[in-house]
């Protein structure tokens, strides 16, 4: 018998926007300011958790295994494990499933997962003909041979390489993440006014969600930066994002025949999310009230090309193990990395020759009532840290699924490098 995997409590730091230039804090502060308000509600100490798993998809070099450094940051002590994960856009979630392995397996009981990363402090790299240039430079023995080498040096050597565009960038085929959302485009005939209209309802749902204090009871934690500084909400957010200001920004991918653009994009952003997982044990144990369960999940690989219809190829696999149809799922969260993306999955799903030659079904698989998509908004106006927006979205789903008196919802996203990842959750 499968053991069930409960949900005691989650929550997450604002998401801050990048703006050209290192953000105020670094992964492991975003991780550890949400962890230690976290545990610090909790009826069991940080030392009684079994592990702590977080996902990272850039992890600094002084933070390389940042799980167990923000493990002992926030007071688990020495003896609880920590690691990291890393699935790309889908590590908060990982994080998650990893958890929920080894919950199931017996080896833990109350773990600490969720996910984490501050992109604003991607690196900047030297090229690898200024590297090699050092090189000889520093093996260079006598002033002759230091002339010599500063006579091939070139100051073209010291353009930097942008780490995060290598990182966005499929080393498969060679294409960034927003071109491959250009392709979902074309294949599925999704204009840039129905993209810019996404995009504009993306912001007006997080500040209408705001203004009716959506993210409190818990689930949004300020930040205090070292100068005082409080950061309390998503700071990418924009009432001036509508239809009409979206379509004056120039396509970023292609820029000759494109149509995604940084306004129709989730935006590059630092943010931490963490979710408490308990056993049926661990409930009892420590007295502990669950808000909710995961009752399932699913991860797919599809063309790295088309990597953004990944919720597709991940939900659909749960829904037909649980004899679901779209319209029987309450809420959705589809993670909103692109505008185009999210469109496109919704038109996947309501096309008869996409789900026979992709997914093998006899028809289409139905039409998801935007009316349950995203209800809060998305990435697109809240950000989207890589790391943490697997976690992000199952917490903010049962948070949904909770203040609507809802019971059934699915958190899915989609994966760089041609991957998806979805999990089915319950409200308790």
């Amino acid at each position: 018998m499968t053991k069930d995997v409960y949900i005691i409590d989650g929550a997450r730091t604002p998401f801050l926007k990048s703006r050209n230039t290192p953000g105020p804090f670094a992964a492991a502060d975003l991780a550890t300011a949400a962890g230690a308000a976290l545990l610090v509600r909790q009826r069991f100490a940080p030392d009684e958790l079994d592990e702590v798993i977080l996902g990272c998809a850039s992890p600094s070099p002084d933070e390389v295994n940042i799980g167990r450094v923000v493990a002992l940051r926030i007071g688990c002590g020495q003896k609880v494990p920590g690691w990291t994960v890393m699935r790309n856009c889908a590590s908060g979630m990982q994080a998650l499933d990893s958890a929920i392995a080894n919950i199931r397996t017996g080896r833990s009981e109350l773990v600490l997962a969720g996910g984490v990363d501050a992109l604003s402090r991607a690196p900047l790299l030297l090229s690898d003909a200024m590297v090699r240039w050092l090189s000889g430079w520093y093996a260079t023995r006598t002033v002759g041979d230091k002339v010599a080498a500063l006579r091939r040096f070139r100051p073209g050597y010291l353009a930097p390489v942008i780490g995060i565009m290598k990182g966005l960038t499929d080393p498969i085929v060679g294409q960034l993440m927003g071109q491959t959302a250009e392709n979902l485009a074309h294949r599925f005939g999704i204009s840039r006014a129905e993209m810019d209209a996404f995009a504009a309802r993306s912001h007006a749902r997080v500040l209408a969600a705001r203004e009716a204090g959506r993210f409190g009871a818990g689930e949004l934690v300020p930040l205090i930066g070292r100068n005082g500084t409080v950061y309390a909400d998503d700071d990418g957010v924009r009432a001036d994002s509508t239809p009409g200001n979206l379509a004056k920004l120039k396509p970023f991918f292609d820029r000759k025949y494109g149509r995604v653009t940084a306004g129709n994009s989730s935006q590059i952003t630092d943010g931490a999310a963490w979710l408490v997982l308990a056993s049926e044990a661990a409930v009892e144990r420590h007295g502990l009230t669950p808000l909710g369960r995961i009752a399932d999940s699913q991860w797919a690989g599809l063309d790295p090309a088309q990597m953004g219809l990944g919720p597709v190829h991940a939900a659909t696999p749960i829904l037909q193990r649980h004899g679901l149809a779209l319209g029987d799922v309450d809420a959705w969260e589809i993670n909103e990395a692109f505008a185009a993306q999210v469109i496109a999955c919704l038109r996947a799903w309501d096309d008869a020759d996409y789900c026979r030659d992709e997914l093998g079904l006899p028809e289409a698989f139905g039409r998801l009532d935007d009316a349950k998509l995203n209800i809060d908004g998305g990435a697109i106006a809240q950000g989207h840290p890589v790391g943490a927006s697997g976690a992000r979205i199952v917490l903010h789903l049962l948070n949904v699924l909770r203040r609507q008196g809802l019971k059934r919802g699915v958190a899915a996203i989609c994966i760089g490098g041609g991957q998806g990842g979805a999990m089915l959750v319950e409200a308790l």
